[in-house]
């Protein structure tokens, strides 16, 4: 019911409903209450949330405009300042500024480097808290998020791809993490990708990416692909750049387009066959380097100017062997370091090693180990053999450590177990 102020010449009471002697407050009342025009969306929104949801993409009261993409595809989206600056610093500082600095187009703001989609993407989730993105959109919506400082939708961006992250996307995904600083998503990807190496070298994605970010890669000691396939993977890459600088694809041009990336490819790792079946004939390497490598193979004292650090693909299960028969109690501190030394009759790579717990129940370590009085164990043995479940055996053999080693020896002492990867 709608109450119109009216005077009565008699009672100076108000008069309620269509009994007004306005006619135009009268009219404007009942439009207010029975049309379904654009002067009655508000009576049927329930919760602000329903009448900004209405008000999302919409000219009804709108007070700005944007020319969102590049042409011809770009596309005029309205908006409402208050909404976005409410939910954008950016665009509070953006709408401050334009007030300020008398802005001449102030009603129709340029913005070509974003997609239509990604900013309607924004747009909904400022007016209506939801979130809609897919895989095909939800990268330029991260940038579109990022643009206008919205954390919020960042993060469901980033959650987003790390759900879909796989070894068929994990080099694209890894380049626009490092594009955006997304540090975590890009450990993750780096992970997908030394767990499943292959693959992801094989991805149509794998060609598209940055010298940089093929950089990071291949200095990774944990990728779990053989050398040879590995460099097979880069020459693919080097054709593709070559295309895309408009250069002949020729091995010339693909060493150049690789530049530090070809002192990345870890020759040494592959056996002098593999050497002389596909890298010693690319034509990629230098003649000087050809010679340096198979001098290598053949050495008894090797040297080479490419790396020869193994890669571990850390995708097998950890092996864990043992020093001590026995555990005793207790062992002190006296500010010196405890060491072991051992050979390996194989290579492997350490990972960790196991440390005893305190005497006094569960406490905090510092990163050095200096911590409370703890067990230790006795009765070392001086050899011990693992046997691995898909390498065969590894023999440690341990032997005294110089120096002042607060008492850790073969017999006993510190540095129980020893973790590795075959």
């Amino acid at each position: 019911m709608v109450i119109v102020p009216f005077s009565d010449s008699n009672t100076h009471r108000p008069i309620s409903g269509g009994a007004s002697a306005n006619p135009s407050v009268s009219r404007a009342a009942g439009n207010s209450s029975t049309s379904g025009g654009p002067y009655n969306w508000q009576a049927s929104k329930i919760s602000v949330r329903e009448r900004l949801a209405y008000l999302y993409n919409n000219d009804v009261m709108s007070d700005v405009k944007f020319r969102v993409g590049k042409a011809p595809d770009s596309q005029i989206i309205p908006a409402h300042k208050f909404v976005l600056s409410v939910g954008s610093a950016v665009f509070d500082a953006l709408f401050n500024w334009m007030k300020t600095s008398n802005y001449t187009h102030e009603n129709l703001i340029e913005i070509p480097d974003v997609e239509p989609s990604a900013f309607l993407a924004l747009l909904r989730f400022l007016y209506c808290d939801e979130v809609q993105i897919n895989p095909e959109t939800v990268m330029t919506t991260l940038y579109a998020a990022k643009k206008y400082s919205v954390p919020a939708l960042e993060k469901e961006c980033v959650e987003f791809l790390k759900g879909n992250l796989s070894s068929d996307n994990a080099f694209l995904l890894l380049s626009q993490a490092r594009l955006f600083d997304e540090s975590h998503l890009a450990s993750l990807c780096l992970e997908t990708i030394d767990k499943n190496t292959s693959e992801a070298l094989a991805a149509e994605g794998f060609t598209d990416i940055d010298l940089d970010t093929m950089a990071v890669v291949l200095e990774r000691d944990s990728l779990g692909i053989r050398e040879c396939k590995l460099f097979t993977a880069v020459c693919r890459w080097a054709e593709a750049e070559c295309i895309r600088q408009n250069l002949t694809v020729t091995p010339a041009n693909q060493r150049k387009v690789l530049g530090k990336a070809l002192h990345l490819i870890r020759f040494p790792l592959m056996s002098v066959e593999e050497f002389a079946r596909d890298s010693a004939q690319s034509g990629i390497l230098l003649d000087r380097e050809v010679v340096d490598l198979f001098l290598y193979f053949i050495s008894s004292k090797p040297t080479s100017s490419f790396s020869d650090v193994p890669r571990c693909s850390l995708t097998g299960k950890e092996q864990v062997i043992s020093r001590f028969c026995q555990i005793e109690s207790r062992w002190g501190y006296s500010g010196t370091s405890d060491r072991i030394r051992f050979m390996v009759n194989r290579r492997i790579f350490v990972v960790g090693f196991g440390l005893y717990g305190s005497i006094h129940g569960p406490t905090d370590y510092l990163v050095n180990i200096e911590g409370p009085d703890s067990y230790y164990g006795s009765r070392g043995l001086r050899r011990v053999t693992h046997e691995t479940v898909s390498s065969g055996k590894v023999t440690f053999q341990f032997t005294y450590a110089t120096g002042n080693n607060n008492g850790t020896s073969i017999e006993d002492g510190q540095i129980p177990e020893i973790i590795f990867y075959t």
